[in-house]
């Protein structure tokens, strides 16, 4: 009679059950640990919006600048990810997570103690950097992790909810937090990083595997290249939304904006395209490539690069946007707006659960496709909101939750497609390219519809004060108008990756559930 275990089983296969069950344990920890992080770097690229207001009036920043708390994070952070996945590369993944998550958390006490403009947006650089290290290694970490299939898909869908929770989680806890004191309360929204930051990088050696270090070198000039044109594009972009100090006086207290004939501003337009331009050329001659441009061969990857670089663009119009609408122009509190967005989360965990559970079904195009659709209406009809007739119940709510499903079923999808195939000592510069689609979608997105909402604002306060109709309110109506502009403008960007998404993704679930590259196509 065979000897077993109080289980019931035989001893063998207890014995190979135990260790099955202990990686699996691990495994789960480790994802926690992961996507903490990426809610701390996600999260923090919302958390502010809600203070912009608070921010602006206690360091004196006026309305044009006060974008680039946001697209400054944003472009530190997608311009310098792929030089943080090809350190991970390097170096090892679990090394460069844990200075990226201290980086962050140092660069936030330094936000959240700031006095001046040049303190706040230097810290906001920074916490870009450390993003720029902590993103790219956690997704990649989550790739050699998990096997192919119903597990890779799953941790993929946690990982991706993530990203929308956490934008809607930032703005919550940025309204709660921004409402305890008019002063002091948008410096916690800085200072809440630093124990998660601290935390994250005291744990990492207990549950993150350290991967192998690969010969090779840093590409430095290809990053100084693309994230040197990267800044000067959307320096230039914004400059001509900004108020031309010269212009102000008595009679024209708002002064004008620079606009499109700026000489500056087209010199630093010219410049940034120039120097991507050179960045592209210099990658196909590079021994070693910051951005192998080989990771765009395959078709299918290359779709969902552009998809997941287009999307975005139009989720962080939606909430710099949205949220400065509910407060400016609704008169909600910093706390009623946070909540305001909260079935954001719960929209987007419903949507990528569905996806992550519908993608081994159902073919990448199909889910996709119906999420940029569904993303686009929800944005169209931010358009249609009337000025003085807004209700939150049924002009908001309803198409926060229907972008919030589009984002979920589009995240999960494209995020699998984008970096299937990928070999595993490239799976850092894999993360590293979506991750900077999203991020240099999300600034060059901002910026474009920043330069939409302030020209229609300029131009609504001309007609007002034109029409003889310029009231205490026209301030506010001016930005009620560039906001609607701003939102159709942002649905056809959206409605144009689903359009790419419908007639060129080709991959197939069933390709999804192997390591094997799509096409034959490998990164290298």
């Amino acid at each position: 009679m065979t000897d077993t275990q109080p289980s019931g089983l035989p001893d063998e296969v207890a014995a190979d059950k135990a260790p099955t069950e202990a990686r699996t344990r691990h495994a789960a920890w480790a994802l926690v640990l992961i996507c903490s992080a990426q809610l701390m770097v996600v999260l923090d690229s919302t958390i502010a919006n809600i203070a912009l207001p608070y921010i602006g009036k206690d360091l004196d920043i006026d309305q044009a600048n006060l974008s680039w708390i946001v697209t400054g994070y944003a472009l530190a952070f997608g311009g310098l990810l792929l030089l943080g996945g090809r350190l991970g590369d390097l170096f090892g993944r679990r090394r460069v997570f844990m200075v990226g998550v201290v980086l962050f958390a140092v660069a936030s006490a330094l936000g959240g103690l700031a006095t001046h403009e040049w303190m706040l947006l230097t810290s906001r650089g920074l916490q870009g950097l450390g993003a720029a290290l902590a993103s790219p290694t956690a997704l990649a970490l989550i790739t050699t992790t998990f096997p192919a299939g119903p597990q890779r898909n799953r941790a993929f869908s946690v990982f991706a909810a993530m990203s929308g929770i956490g934008a809607a989680i930032g703005l919550v806890l940025g309204g709660w937090l921004t409402g305890l004191d008019d002063e002091l309360g948008w410096r916690l929204t800085f200072l809440i990083n630093v124990p998660i930051g601290l935390v994250a990088a005291y744990f990492a050696p207990k549950l993150l595997p350290d991967t192998d270090h690969h010969a090779g070198k840093l590409d430095l000039p290809g990053a100084v290249l693309g994230t040197g044109g990267l800044l000067a594009l959307v320096y230039g972009i914004t400059r001509t939304s900004n108020t031309d100090p010269d212009t102000v006086t008595l009679a024209n207290p708002a002064g004008t904006t620079y606009g499109w004939g700026d000489s500056i501003a087209l010199g630093a337009i010219a410049l940034g395209v120039v120097a991507l331009i050179a960045f592209v050329l210099y990658e196909t001659r590079a021994r070693q490539p910051l951005m192998p441009l080989s990771i765009f061969a395959s078709r299918s990857r290359a779709v969902a690069m552009v998809s997941m670089m287009m999307t975005p663009a139009a989720m962080f119009a939606m909430f710099f946007f949205l949220s400065l609408y509910v407060q400016d122009v609704m008169g909600y509190e910093p706390l009623q707006t946070g909540f305001a967005f909260l079935p954001f989360a719960f929209g987007m965990v419903f949507g990528a659960t569905a996806s992550s559970k519908l993608v081994s079904k159902v073919d990448p195009r199909y889910l996709a496709g119906t999420g940029t659709i569904l993303a686009g209406t929800a944005l169209f009809a931010f358009s249609r909101i009337e000025y003085g007739a807004e209700n939150y119940w049924t002009d908001i709510m309803p198409f926060v939750v229907l972008m919030s499903l589009g984002m979920g079923l589009t995240f999960v999808p494209m995020t699998l497609v984008a970096l299937h195939g990928v070999r595993a000592e490239d799976a850092g510069i894999g993360s590293g390219v979506l991750n900077t689609m999203q991020q240099v979608g999300g600034a060059l997105g901002l910026a474009t519809l920043s330069a939409v909402a302030s020209h229609y604002a300029t131009e609504k306060l001309g007609d007002l004060a034109t029409s003889g109709t310029a009231g205490p309110d026209a301030g506010l109506q001016a930005f009620a108008d560039g906001a609607t502009h701003a939102f159709l403008v942002g649905a056809f960007m959206i409605w144009a990756a689903s359009l790419i998404i419908w007639a060129l993704l080709n991959v197939k679930h069933t390709e999804l559930a192997t390591d094997e590259a799509p096409e034959g196509v490998h990164v290298g």
